[in-house]
């Protein structure tokens, strides 16, 4: 009896980090763009954070502001500076997870919709936000894609009554990033 629970035990204790698994990256790209009647706006960063419980479905995103790279070096300053108060709102984050995670399957190579629900924080501002996207599984990876429109009014971020045509309320996001197992160090 005493040699079968040192086995189950032990199976457990090898087993769970199979099922506690963890999938992040450092490089997620991030994409906004304003299409407002005068100007189309778009940025993008590369350096985005996230991290994935491959046991719960449980998911934290984080992008720098000032990571955000746009084609005119004015628009940047007057994103960072205007708007986004970047100094003190420094980033944007999400925490929530996987709604229908039990619909997945990360052990079998495929491209699975998913549907997210958490809270996202921009310019100080935390609200309840849900999206869906696609989940792809392949070569160990996991591939993460979505859009999805938040309103700068939704963040308090003001647009001013002379840039109204120059920047829209409504603002689309690209979601794109590739998830690699988590390594002890990470």
């Amino acid at each position: 009896m005493q040699k079968r629970l040192l086995l189950f035990a032990a199976l457990i204790a090898f087993s769970a980090p199979a099922f506690s698994q963890k999938f992040f990256t450092r490089d997620a790209k991030v994409k906004f763009f304003s299409d407002a009647s005068m100007e189309k706006i778009e940025a993008v960063s590369k350096s985005g954070t996230a991290v994935l419980d491959a046991a719960s479905g449980a998911m934290e995103w984080k992008v720098l502001i000032k990571g955000f790279l746009f084609e005119k070096a004015l628009m940047q300053e007057h994103f960072n500076e205007n708007y986004m108060e970047s100094s003190k709102y420094p980033d944007a984050t999400f925490k929530g997870s996987i709604t229908n995670f039990s619909d997945l399957n990360l052990s079998k190579d495929g491209a699975y919709q998913a549907k997210v629900k958490g809270k996202m924080k921009i310019h100080g501002v935390e609200k309840d936000i849900e999206v869906s996207g696609t989940l792809t599984v392949g070569d160990g990876a996991l591939k993460i894609f979505s859009e999805f429109t938040v309103k700068c009014t939704d963040y308090n971020i003001k647009i001013e009554a002379a840039k109204v045509a120059n920047i829209s309320n409504d603002i689309k996001i690209t979601v794109d990033a590739t998830l690699n197992p988590m390594k002890k160090g990470n």
